[in-house]
């Protein structure tokens, strides 16, 4: 069984530069700091002959190195790989990997990840991806999954709408390991835009029920189940704050600007609290969860949020 920790770049790694971190014989973690703005996380899971893994990146540089370190840990390169939604930081970099890797992931990530297309280009066109072709997820599953990697135990468990309407959480119960996409940022802001604020609240129920020691989340350091109870707080706390300002006839733009972050304010990508709020009305509103939203006014609200300045990619 792992140690829990909050894990530092290993050796000759800068504060930029992505490392990688062994968890447990066989699995690693693949860390991008500092976990901002398409800077996600990734991990790797195999007994030497086979390999699985965990989402890719944003650019095809990116996706080479994360290549290069499965590579360079002595694992063949992957067969399988898992998306923990169809985000383009965690679907970018499918293509590098295939046609050699079947891409796994629930059905509503192959959905949503050929309804997106290249949709990072369009928030941040100045970045240089390279050469991205979208490989959607060709073998999709519905509730759970189970996949062996060798002696190697990989449960994929859809927790229905949260981060987006296809999550996948990757847990190794034997390794006491869970790969939580999105559902869980450490130092970053939650974002629910896409999915759903209550039943992101569930998928932590989901999350805490494994018991795993080790949590690696889509974006920051790998820690504990102690981060689950952060994220709780600010979903909480967005709730609250929508419930009143929706009763009061304010838009989120509004509440937003006017809120007291209190303890959150430190969270990076704090403008992500106005797109938050407009999940949170939608769900007031009695909308189904998961429910699209126009995407052009609430990437507006964040950037006015974000002091008018386009958000940062990082990749």
């Amino acid at each position: 069984m792992t140690t829990t920790r909050d894990d530092a770049p290993t050796d000759g790694a800068t504060g930029t530069e992505p490392y990688t971190v062994p968890l447990a014989p066989g699995v690693s973690a693949y860390i991008q700091p500092d976990g901002g703005w398409c800077l996600n996380n990734a991990g790797f899971v195999s007994d030497g002959g086979r390999t699985l893994l965990i989402d890719t990146a944003a650019t095809e540089r990116r996706a080479r190195l994360l290549r290069d370190a499965v590579a360079a840990s002595g694992a063949p390169q992957p067969q399988i790989l898992v998306n923990t939604h169809h985000h383009g930081d965690h679907t970018y970099g499918n293509c590098v990997f295939t046609p050699g890797a079947t891409v796994i992931g629930h059905t509503d990530c192959r959905r949503e990840t050929l309804a997106a297309g290249l949709q990072l280009h369009q928030a941040w066109p100045a970045v240089e991806y390279g050469d991205i072709e979208v490989s959607a997820p060709n073998l999709t599953y519905t509730d759970t999954l189970t996949v062996h990697v060798g002696d190697i135990e990989v449960r994929l468990i859809h927790p229905g709408p949260a981060h987006t309407v296809g999550d996948t959480i990757a847990w190794l119960p034997e390794q006491g390991v869970v790969f939580t996409g999105d559902l869980v940022f450490n130092g970053g802001t939650p974002f629910v835009m896409m999915g759903s604020l209550s039943g992101s609240l569930r998928a932590l129920q989901t999350l805490r029920a494994l018991d795993a020691p080790t949590v690696v989340p889509g974006h920051g350091r790998v820690t504990d189940p102690g981060v689950y109870d952060t994220v709780e707080r600010y979903l909480r706390y967005v709730q609250e704050l929508a419930r009143t300002s929706h009763a009061a006839g304010r838009t989120p733009l509004e509440a937003a600007r006017t809120a007291d972050l209190g303890e959150f304010a430190d969270l990076r990508e704090s403008e992500r609290l106005v797109a938050n709020l407009h999940r949170a009305y939608a769900e007031l509103d009695g909308l189904p969860l998961g429910s699209p939203l126009d995407l052009m006014p609430v990437l507006g609200d964040m950037t006015l949020m974000n002091g008018g300045r386009p958000l940062p990619c990082h990749a």
